[in-house]
């Protein structure tokens, strides 16, 4: 599909801790018009954590009928009772001008490709190595030594899906993970930065 007017969109997918938010954050800077889309939760927002900028926060409630409706591009129960997802409406608005970023889990990023293809561009960005992952999310100090594991575990988890992208990032360095991630879709844009 060639359409102009079709949703654009980017995916930016990674295991906690390995800098997708940063890099999205470094998109979204380096790229005129590119928004970023922001995902459904049912989790409880942090102390600094604005509704509508940072997530929609949702009940368990609001969500289910989201996504009973099909207002979801896709959803994950991420953490037990815990979902995160992509609400239909910060999709559809995006096109090749104004192309969304979309920054979620590997399994929600894997049905958004699904569903978009080569309307999409998904990139995998991955730590180094699990050792590495595990310092940096103890450097945040937002964990407990069980949800460090947890997240731990998850990753590892996580990786096994890297193959599944259009493009795989390695963040040893993250200015080199910018770049090579900006390259990415400026290509798949068929455009230069701001």
């Amino acid at each position: 599909m060639s359409d102009a007017s079709a949703p654009r969109i980017i995916v930016l997918t990674a295991p906690s801790g390995s800098g997708k938010t940063t890099i999205a954050h470094a998109l979204l800077d380096a790229i005129k018009g590119l928004r970023f889309s922001v995902s459904a939760t049912t989790r409880v927002p942090r102390s600094h954590e604005k509704d509508g900028v940072h997530y929609h926060f949702l009940s368990a409630e609001q969500f289910e009928q989201e996504r009973r409706a099909g207002r979801l591009v896709e959803y994950e129960e991420v953490y037990p009772g815990r979902f995160y997802g992509t609400l239909m409406s910060e999709v559809e608005r995006s096109s090749i001008d104004e192309p969304v970023l979309l920054d979620i889990d590997v399994r929600g990023a894997s049905n958004a490709k699904r569903i978009y293809g080569d309307l999409g561009c998904a990139i995998f960005i991955r730590p180094p190595s699990l050792l590495v992952l595990a310092e940096r999310l103890e450097k945040r100090q937002t964990e407990s030594k069980e949800t460090l594991q947890d997240r731990l575990d998850r990753a590892q988890m996580e990786l096994t899906f890297e193959d599944r992208f259009d493009h795989k990032v390695v963040n040893d360095s993250l200015e080199k993970a910018i770049e090579e991630t900006l390259q990415v879709v400026t290509v798949f844009l068929g455009r230069s930065t701001n």
